[in-house]
């Protein structure tokens, strides 16, 4: 018996983590979990309002039309960095909520980014990190404070979305102190 696998186009490729999150979406619909659906939902918004910046962006830069979907799918990194930005909007939130005396608010908040991180990819310890830090440090010659830009920019784009920008901006603080 032979099986006739459906040919997938260029659009299809792409979906992986968006696909994901897409049947989550409909698993937590199908469950009644009105928050976990409301959450996963507002991310995919958020996906898909960057994709609509980035077809904008290759529509004024002349991509041809019938390029235009297939050129502003975004991902699976694209998809992470949306995710990390979600989560850095909740938890500022959570604190902002906590700081206010409302800690209700403040634990949906939690809530939504412990469903949130379950889609980032696996996070690098600090030791990890540290001796990136390190490295970057060596690499770009940073002599002291004035320096951190260089080495931040340097780890932030070897990690990608596997440590948080402030865990890195504290171990880039210790170590050119």
């Amino acid at each position: 018996m032979c099986l006739r696998l459906p040919v997938r186009s260029a659009l299809d490729i792409y979906l992986m983590l968006k696909d994901k999150i897409k049947d989550d979406v409909k698993s937590a619909l199908k469950a009644g979990d009105a928050t976990r659906r409301t959450t996963l939902s507002t991310l995919l918004s958020a996906v898909k309002n960057k994709e609509l910046e980035k077809r904008s962006k290759l529509a004024k830069s002349g991509t041809p039309a019938d390029q235009l979907d297939s050129a502003s799918m975004l991902s699976d990194d694209e998809v992470v960095e949306v995710l990390g930005s979600e989560i850095k909007k909740r938890k500022e939130s959570a604190e902002i909520y906590t700081n206010a005396g409302r800690p209700e608010l403040a634990e949906q908040e939690k809530s939504e980014v412990e469903m949130l991180a379950v889609y980032m990819p696996e996070q690098l310890s600090e030791d990890v990190i540290r001796e990136k830090v390190r490295e970057a440090v060596k690499n770009t010659g940073a002599a002291g404070p004035k320096d951190m830009g260089k080495v931040i920019g340097q780890v932030m784009s070897a990690v990608k979305g596997q440590a948080d920008g402030q865990v890195v901006s504290r171990i880039v603080k210790e170590e050119l102190q």
